[in-house]
């Protein structure tokens, strides 16, 4: 079985998937507490580890920091899903290792529930729960290898260590 969906709309800022208010905090684990709370009290509650996040248009527009990837990736969202990314939090995923892919249309038609099944290296997107595939085309190999290290100061490191 895949991983279930959250979804939501069009233009979800970085204010609404970590307030403000919420920014003096530094564990992971205290801003996944807070993620996504102003627009869906239950998820801190109910995401579970490899659980996905299926948005519209813009995500993660707003404000350039770290913090709202950081607070998805900490509450164990697996990959997000949306018709299109603000250019400034699709850079801040990769750089943290946050698996983002753009499809308009599994955006469009993936519903909150459904479960998913998602391969970063090809870029499909299977819907189980409706039997339909889309795909996204994948990351290039090195930004894959970024993901696939944690994030881009990981990748770094693990880089710098097999040369020397």
């Amino acid at each position: 079985m895949g991983n279930k969906v959250f979804k939501y709309g069009d233009n979800v800022d970085t204010d609404v998937i970590l307030p403000a208010r919420y920014l003096a905090l530094y564990r992971h684990e205290d801003l996944a507490a807070h993620c996504m709370e102003d627009i869906d009290a239950s998820f801190a509650s109910t995401v579970r580890s490899g659980d996905l996040i299926v948005g519209g248009e813009n995500f993660g527009c707003g404000s350039s920091r770290e913090h709202a990837p950081t607070a998805i990736k900490a509450s164990g969202i697996s990959c997000v899903i949306a018709a299109s990314f603000a250019r400034i939090f699709y850079r801040n995923a990769i750089n943290i290792g946050l698996p983002i892919l753009e499809s308009p249309a599994a955006a469009r038609e993936i519903q909150a529930g459904d479960h998913i099944q998602v391969d970063l290296k090809t870029g499909e997107i299977k819907n189980l729960t409706q039997n339909k595939s889309y795909f996204s085309g994948g990351f290039p190999p090195f930004i894959q290898k970024m993901i696939d290290a944690g994030g881009l100061l990981s990748y770094l490191e693990n880089t710098k260590s097999k040369r020397g």
